[in-house]
């Protein structure tokens, strides 16, 4: 597993970029045990897999789009992190709820991978965050050519309305794995993708989620453990 620590960039109440108070690492069990697989005793548990495309190119443009925040961006959810891709220590905060109720939670990327047949990453939660635990987005291709996108999680709730959720959290966190492989498939089979990549080219110059703003940019897009603030287009996830 490769591990990170904040490097002292992150985003204020109003979403501006500058130095973040520092945060202590995830201290819940299993850190980073969505790479290495077993999740710790007690934990609600998710592991769904959805079927993305086949070949080289299909591949390198689902790994992309996952690495670079396309993939949650497409899914309409919130989030913001400091950095433009998935790194180690990257800062990735989810905003939960919606209007004057949102509470932004704090997470952090534990682990990447980018390699000839597996790449993806996981985030863990930080303290202030409604639940303790850590999710992942995996893409594969098997041996026939078949590109998968994996998400795993596990989690406990620690809000009074995460625990008073009760079984609606694995309905709602099912849901939202199955939003994220519509998602990858629809951005990897889209017309007019930049060659080799899932992204569309270019976005919005200033948002962070183009791949080409410099480090320390913040980037608004996505999603986290226990969102369930999003625009309109998908499932919560939680």
């Amino acid at each position: 597993m490769t591990t990170g620590h904040d490097r002292g960039g992150g985003h204020d109440r109003h979403g501006s970029y500058g130095k973040s108070p520092a945060r202590p690492d995830p201290d819940y069990p299993g850190v980073g045990a969505t790479e290495r697989g077993g999740p710790p005793l007690g934990s609600r548990t998710l592991a769904h897999r959805a079927r993305i495309g086949r070949g080289e190119a299909d591949f390198r443009a689902a790994v992309e789009a996952v690495l670079s925040w396309h993939m949650h961006h497409g899914m309409g959810v919130r989030l913001v992190t400091d950095s433009p891709r998935a790194r180690p220590g990257a800062s990735v905060t989810v905003g939960l709820g919606v209007g004057r109720l949102r509470v932004w939670a704090p997470c952090r990327v534990v682990w990447t991978a980018d390699g000839p047949s597996r790449a993806g990453w996981g985030y863990g939660t930080l303290a202030g965050h409604p639940v303790r635990g850590e999710e992942a987005f995996v893409v594969t291709r098997d041996p026939e050519g078949v590109v998968w996108l994996t998400v795993l999680a596990f989690s406990w709730p620690l809000a009074w309305w995460a625990r008073a959720a009760g079984p609606l959290l694995p309905v709602l966190q099912r849901a939202y794995a199955w939003w994220c492989g519509v998602t990858l498939r629809r951005i990897v089979r889209r017309p007019g993708r930049a060659p080799g990549t899932g992204v569309p080219e270019p976005s919005t110059p200033g948002t962070g989620v183009s791949g080409t703003n410099p480090p320390g940019t913040v980037c608004r897009v996505g999603s986290g453990i226990g969102s369930v603030s999003r625009r309109r287009t998908g499932p919560s996830e939680l």
